[in-house]
Order: C-alpha cells, then sequence, then structure tokens
C-alpha cells in the first residue's frame, strides 16, 4: 500500500514514537487521526493532522474514536497500534536492609494491561470492524510489541502485553485475511523517547552500553520499520525486531 492512500489511526499519538509516526505519515500525503490522553500534547500537533482525545483502555472511547476518525478522514484503511504505559516493578521484592517484601500492586499490572493489551486489542477490533462494515480493502494494522516481550526482569506486566499482541499479531493475520487486512508488528529495543528519559541514569547508562551498535535508537529507525510494513504488502503475520543488537 502506497502512503498517500492512507486513511490511519496512530493511537499514543501526541509524542515519542507516535507522534513521529504521525508527522512522517503526513509527509507522505496520508491522512491521519492521532488519538491520546493528553489534549494538551495532541494540541500541539501539526495542522493537517485529525486529533481527539482518546483513552484506549475505555471500550466506549475506542469505539467512538474509530466512528470519529473514519467520518473525520472520509475512509479509514491503517492503525498504528502505539499507545502504552510502564508500571516496572519486580513481581517480588524483598528490601535488603529491612526484610520487608513488596509485591506487584494489582493496579499497577491492570493498568499496563489495560492499555498495552486491552486497549490494543479493543482498537484492533473496533478498526477492523469498521473495514469490514464498509467494505474496505485493502487495509494494514502495525502493532507495537518489544524487544522485552521475550522476559525482562522487573516488567512482568509489560512482557505479558508484548507477548500477547506479538503472538495476536500471527492470530489477527489468519482471522483478518478473508477482508483483505494485513497485520505486522515493530518490536523496538531502546528508544529515545519521554518514556525512556524518565528511566533511571544509570539503568539506562547500562542498557545503553549493551547495544551493540553503540547508541540509543531513535523514533526514526522505528519508522523505516513500520514504513516498510505499511508499504510491504507481502508481510504479514509476523514481528520486527528493531533493537540494535541488545540481547536483553
Amino acid at each position: 500500500m502506497q502512503l498517500k492512500d492512507l486513511k490511519i489511526v496512530v493511537t499514543g499519538g501526541a509524542q515519542g514514537m507516535g507522534a513521529h509516526f504521525a508527522q512522517r505519515l503526513l509527509e507522505s500525503g496520508a491522512q491521519v487521526a492521532v488519538g491520546d490522553v493528553s489534549e494538551e500534547k495532541l494540541a500541539s500537533l501539526p495542522s493537517g493532522i485529525h486529533r481527539r482525545r482518546l483513552d484506549v483502555s475505555n471500550e466506549e472511547d475506542c469505539t467512538s474514536f474509530v466512528h470519529w476518525a473514519h467520518q473525520a478522514m472520509g475512509g479509514l484503511n491503517g492503525l498504528i497500534n502505539n499507545a502504552g504505559i510502564l508500571r516496572d516493578a519486580l513481581l517480588v521484592k524483598k528490601d535488603k536492609a529491612t526484610g520487608q517484601v513488596k509485591k506487584l500492586s494489582a493496579a499497577d499490572w491492570n493498568a499496563v494491561i489495560g492499555v498495552n493489551l486491552t486497549g490494543a486489542t479493543l482498537m484492533v477490533r473496533e478498526v477492523v470492524t469498521k473495514m469490514v462494515e464498509t467494505d474496505q480493502k485493502p487495509g494494514v494494522i502495525v502493532n507495537m510489541s518489544s524487544i522485552a516481550r521475550h522476559g525482562n526482569r522487573g516488567q512482568s506486566n509489560y512482557v505479558a502485553a508484548k507477548a500477547s499482541l506479538a503472538a495476536n499479531t500471527v492470530t489477527w493475520s489468519r482471522e483478518f485475511a478473508p477482508f483483505g487486512v494485513r497485520v505486522g508488528a515493530v518490536a523496538p529495543g531502546m528508544i529515545e523517547t519521554p518514556m525512556t528519559q524518565g528511566m533511571n541514569q544509570k539503568a539506562r547508562d547500562t542498557l545503553v552500553a549493551a547495544i551493540p551498535v553503540g547508541r540509543i535508537g531513535l523514533p526514526e529507525d522505528i519508522w523505516l520499520a513500520v514504513k516498510f510494513i505499511l508499504e510491504c504488502d507481502y508481510f504479514n503475520g509476523r514481528t520486527l525486531d528493531v533493537d540494535g543488537g541488545l540481547n536483553f
């Protein structure tokens, strides 16, 4: 599919990688509808991008947003499932000084699963429903997974969500084939975004030092992978790792 032919939704698109994707799509002639929980950051997006508040963990929000996006763009044939949050903590931790045992809270588990997995799934469901209802072919979905899906200390919730997205990329590619909808995923490594900028500096430095290419990734690195999936009509049901060779 050519980028100029896309009428595409980008979730979590008000900052970081999502904002970069939206900008690149706009420059390529695509119509773009961005959803994000931050209305302030939505307002700072370039003119020409449709924007509206969206909480992907809210089912009604997902349904109404997709309906709005379809009307705003005069159609809908793509989705970049980018919205995500972190609530990192060990599942069980014992304080070395006090001996106190701490647990990952159910609230932090549910928050990450609600946005990163349930929300992503709801958006896929609603976008594909709209495509099928309007007999829109072809269509394309890009899920944002992570190399953390292979397992990463302190990220039980995040790992569960991102591993599920990678697995369901295969599931959905098979389910949606009769509708002419492809599904692919990109699994970034460590990328320079507001999310990673908030990391503990020592942990950040340790991770960057372990990346064989010798640097942290940039949103443009991930955009190149997203662009490939959008444009390559023979790519389907697979996840691209874009991590500079980092091995957790």
